[in-house]
């Protein structure tokens, strides 16, 4: 593979320096050469692979794009994929030892998830507007703690001791108004992502009485709206073995890397242990190698600039393969809008700059 791999792709890394770290294919750097961008060889140099696919976390390699590309994609993923979460909370009655203002925080981060379509279908709420049924989803949280009866005596364990002494998501109820009766019919129905989220502690005689309205919103007005719990991206690691390493040396060698980078296999010659490059997805590239003189001279670190290891895990309110094609629509969607503008601008200067002021 790594011969494969045009030298100018690659990123250097010593045990003091990273170099060649600038993308250079682009028209007039290289004399006699030809890097205009063009549609064709885009599409042959790019691809995506998936390796990892669950609701929750999704991994894949986005291979042949520059880092401009692949860094918009993770900023539209965190702040601007629109999502649900809870904006206000009306206290009707709190004596828990929780303050009003820090279990209203803790409410608002808990994410929400429902009928995809009917998360689609919801407006977009205009503060100062009352809340209608295309807008606002309400949600209500009425719990109060009292003694268990049926506990048996010398109880300390308070889960048995009370009813109701521990406040989890799974308590918050949905009630549908309008519309949403259909949009967000059971099992779609919108509920905590994670119902066993601890949002308070109570005891007899204490309880909470909240409702609360939600609205769409994004992730760059507020972090509870950010779709993912984290998005980011790392380049391929490489690694070149130049001269065989055996026998002890080996066995060091493969110590130098997390587990499973490095593998060892009988050397036909010699019939040593020698190491070889097993999986280099999985190095984190610690430069712990370049440390030791024996292996001076023999080894080799880089990463690959255009080939983009992504990381997509969601908090639940949409899949997270789902996300990234969403940030995908996104980010098309703003060239479409810079298009046009442009076009407007070459077609009428004035015009063009007026709307510019007023945006």
């Amino acid at each position: 593979m790594t011969e494969d791999i045009n030298p100018r792709r690659i990123v250097g890394i010593t045990s003091e320096v990273v170099t060649n770290v600038t993308n250079t294919d682009f028209p007039g750097h290289w004399p006699g050469e030809d890097h205009s961008w063009n549609l064709r060889k885009f599409r042959k140099s790019f691809s995506i692979k998936l390796y990892r696919n669950n609701p929750l976390h999704c991994e894949f390699d986005l291979i042949g794009v520059h880092a401009a590309i692949a860094n918009a994609f993770r900023r539209i993923l965190l702040a601007e994929v629109p999502t649900l979460a809870i904006e206000t909370v009306y206290v009707a009655n709190n004596t828990s030892i929780v303050q009003d203002e820090v279990l209203a925080q803790r409410l608002g981060l808990v994410p929400l998830q429902g009928n995809i379509n009917g998360l689609r279908a919801m407006g977009w709420y205009q503060k100062g507007n009352p809340p209608t049924d295309k807008d606002t989803v309400v949600l209500n949280l009425r719990v109060a703690c009292e003694r268990n009866p049926e506990a048996a005596k010398g109880e300390t364990d308070a889960e048995k001791l009370f009813i109701n002494s521990s406040v989890y998501a799974s308590h918050i109820v949905f009630t549908p108004i309008g519309l949403q009766t259909t949009l967000f019919a059971p099992p779609g129905d919108i509920r905590p992502a994670n119902p066993e989220i601890l949002l308070a502690k109570l005891r007899p005689g204490q309880e909470i009485d909240i409702e609360m309205h939600c609205v769409k919103g994004l992730g760059k007005d507020h972090a509870k709206f950010s779709p993912v719990a984290t998005a980011s991206y790392r380049l391929l690691p490489l690694i070149k073995i130049k001269e065989p390493i055996l026998g002890d040396d080996a066995r060091f060698f493969q110590k130098c890397f997390p587990v499973g980078v490095i593998g060892l296999e009988k050397d036909a010659a010699t019939g040593e242990d020698k190491a070889v490059v097993k999986d280099a997805r999985r190095d984190t590239v610690s430069r712990e190698v370049l440390r030791h003189d024996r292996f001076k001279g023999k080894v080799e670190l880089g990463r690959v600039r255009d080939h983009f290891i992504f990381s997509v895990e969601s908090t639940g309110q949409f899949d997270s393969d789902e996300l990234f094609i969403q940030a995908v629509k996104i980010l098309k969607l703003k060239c479409l809008r810079l298009h046009k503008k442009c076009e407007n601008l070459s077609s009428n200067p004035a015009s063009a700059a007026g709307d510019a002021m007023e945006e």
